[in-house]
């Protein structure tokens, strides 16, 4: 590895706070890869709520002493970024000279890292440093090579919320003629929820703003519903098998009352709000099953390549930024006038 750089541009996270807490630098040292772990060199990685999230303390329910995305304490500075593909260009003890020159995506969710199990998840770029940088470490069985003719943007388009949403999906138990209605469904996990779900066979209904309806039919949505009239007026109660949530808010309610006996709610994400009021009444007397959906099932990430690999979804990139203009693509994040996602190119 000594033809690499000595150092490398990266953002770097100095604390909770606005965007001025990230820093873009020139002078950071590259890692080293450990024991089973393997260095890529950085072609883009996406932009997510969870890196947003964490800088602004989100997580944290009471204090700094929770405010990582697995509720540890969070350790600064960091280099965020859960969204990654590159190349595999140095390799640890232990990994096979035949990885070297490997285009790779890198599954963000980590059981291990330094070639040691970890006791609780980590996901990378929260508890470890991730790919906001021009090179990242993770240990081998979590960089997944990719054959395809997808560009590394493009591939960088669906690490999180690509395995967040089929994770919902497996979690949920979606399939064949299932009835299933997603909220949020322009954003990352939402658009990826649509593709996804199509691929199992269900019906699927997208809760979105009437600017992006069209463009959620194009991806596969069989229906479109507009989030600014009520649910119930457009929908009728127990017609639903599964509600994929990411937006929780006060209009929560609904969303079990549309579901059918024996329904199934996923959520993993609250971007309306986090906090909503449940008649426990509902949840017992309609037999229905909530999932809240975090760490990926084994299976999850694996079942996602070969979704790409045999062309079964789309990418959807809506723009992209070079690295040093993070704060240009969080804040055109957070507007969110597109459909699917931002990625930087590194």
């Amino acid at each position: 590895m000594s033809h690499l750089p000595s150092t490398m541009s990266a953002v770097v996270l100095t604390g909770h706070g606005g965007p001025e807490k990230l820093e873009y630098k020139t002078d950071v040292p590259v890692p080293t890869p450990g024991k089973n772990e393997v260095l890529i060199k950085v072609e883009a990685a996406g932009v997510n709520n969870t890196d947003i999230n964490t800088r602004v303390g989100w997580y944290s329910k009471g204090g700094d002493d929770d405010a990582s995305w697995g509720g540890n304490p969070f350790v600064f500075p960091r280099i965020q970024g859960a969204d990654v593909c590159g190349v595999i260009v140095g390799l640890g003890e232990g990994v096979s000279q035949d990885r070297l020159g490997q285009r790779v995506m890198i599954e963000p969710c980590l059981h291990e890292a330094k070639g040691e199990p970890l006791d609780q998840p980590w996901y990378f770029g929260s508890e470890c440093d991730g790919g906001f940088a021009q090179y990242c470490v993770v240990s081998s069985k979590y960089a997944y090579g990719v054959k395809t003719d997808l560009t590394s943007i493009e591939l960088a388009s669906f690490p999180c919320s690509y395995s967040t949403a089929e994770n919902m999906l497996t979690r949920s138990n979606v399939g064949a003629g299932d009835r299933v209605l997603v909220t949020g469904a322009s954003g990352g996990v939402g658009s990826a929820a649509i593709q996804l779900a199509k691929a199992r066979g269900a019906h699927v209904i997208a809760l979105t703003s009437l600017s992006k309806a069209e463009g959620l039919l194009e991806i596969g949505a069989d229906q479109t519903l507009d989030r600014s009239l009520g649910l119930l007026d457009q929908i009728e109660r127990n017609s639903i098998d599964v509600v994929i949530d990411l937006v929780a808010g006060p209009s929560w309610p609904d969303l079990l009352e549309v579901l059918r006996p024996k329904g199934r709610y996923a959520v993993s994400g609250a971007i309306g709000g986090a906090m909503v009021e449940l008649d426990v009444r509902t949840l017992y007397l309609k037999d229905l099953s909530f999932f809240g959906c975090t760490v990926i099932e084994p299976e999850v990430f694996g079942n996602l390549c070969s979704l790409i690999e045999a062309g079964k979804i789309k990418p959807l990139v809506g723009k992209t930024y070079p690295l040093n203009e993070i704060n240009e693509a969080q804040v055109a994040f957070q507007e969110k006038q597109y459909i699917g996602k931002i990625v930087l190119t590194v």
